[in-house]
């Protein structure tokens, strides 16, 4: 059983878009993900328009990938090491703890996750 950073069951992160490594909606992680996809996070325009200057644009569909492209508010499983420069930048997102990997904890700390941890007031 895949665990969150709180070491409980790991959540679902999005189906629509489908997400993460697997495509099957949960933040998981194994050998063949290099860029460790384990961080559930709710984009924002910031963030996305971030990413595209770092070379990886999230907005452009990709139809042979059955990737939409996303918009700001959406779930998306992103590489914990992408999510780490984006805070470094003051550009990252919200993130969802309960459907964000336990494999995170090994590249940063739960407290700095909590920062961001999503609550409906944030919005």
């Amino acid at each position: 059983m895949d665990l969150n950073v709180l070491s409980q069951p790991l959540k679902n992160c999005c189906t629509s878009p489908m997400t993460g490594f697997y495509r099957d909606g949960f933040c998981k992680t194994g050998s063949q993900d290099h860029g460790t996809h384990t961080v559930c996070a709710i984009v924002t325009k910031e963030f996305l328009e971030f990413s595209a200057s770092k070379g990886n644009n999230l907005m452009t569909p990709i139809p042979q990938w059955n990737f939409p492209g996303l918009k700001p508010g959406d779930k998306w499983c992103l590489c914990i090491s992408r999510w780490l420069q984006a805070e470094k930048a003051g550009k990252a997102p919200y993130i969802v703890l309960e459907a964000t990997h336990i494999k995170s904890l090994s590249y940063c700390s739960l407290e700095l996750l909590s920062k961001y941890k999503f609550q409906k007031s944030n919005t």
